[in-house]
């Protein structure tokens, strides 16, 4: 904890519009630690920054703080579309998009990621997963006929608080989901591909 305070003290500042994300999302939602974060956010804004993509598609937009992040990367002209199956939170997620400065910029969709992902005629630069970790391969599959050659796909929570180093327990289907999707990306001479013990653990995939 000390090590990421001190982190975060020597890097940029959570921009307000995100810093009252950040506190809405704990102060409403069940669930807040499924929030990037401030420091993962930041990660997120500097590896949007360097590829500068055009598209970006993220599955699984939560309250929309690693949408924004994301965002920060775009050209002018750029579009992130961004996939959330929970329709209760589209209120949340639509309000927290207007107070920022990528409104313009963000296309919403909720609904099924597989279904949606197979109706998209786009093809992307940059692709976010952090949905259901149950799913991770299947929307893995479904992305990357739409992912352009050299491009990335970053994927969130892929040590799983270290679980994935650990006896499975046959209930846990996240863990094990997390495993062979692991595994399976491991395996895939398509790419080229680092985990980062970044908070629950980022994976970055390149597309050969």
């Amino acid at each position: 904890m000390e090590q990421e305070e001190y982190i975060l003290a020597h890097g940029d500042a959570e921009p307000d519009y995100l810093a009252k994300i950040n506190r809405k999302t704990h102060l409403k939602m069940i669930n807040p630690r499924m929030l990037s974060g401030h420091l993962q956010g930041r990660v997120l804004s500097m590896l949007s920054k360097m590829i500068q993509p055009e598209r970006i598609l993220e599955v699984g937009t939560y309250t929309a703080y690693s949408a924004l992040c994301l965002a920060e990367g775009l050209s002018a002209k750029g579009k992130l579309h961004t996939i959330e199956c929970d329709d209760e939170l589209e209120d949340f997620i639509r309000e927290n998009i207007q107070s920022s400065p990528y409104q313009e910029q963000i296309v919403l969709h909720i609904g099924d990621a597989k279904k949606l992902i197979h109706e998209m005629d786009v093809m992307f630069d940059l692709v976010f997963l952090d949905a259901d970790k149950r799913e991770y391969q299947v929307y893995y599959d479904a992305v990357f006929p739409k992912l352009k050659k050299g491009g990335f796909m970053l994927v969130d929570n892929t040590l799983w608080d270290g679980k994935v180093l650990l006896e499975v327990d046959e209930r846990d289907n996240q863990t094990e989901a997390i495993r062979k999707f692991n595994d399976y990306v491991a395996a895939d001479s398509r790419v080229e591909k680092l985990i980062l013990p970044l908070r629950d653990g980022l994976t970055l995939i390149r597309k050969k």
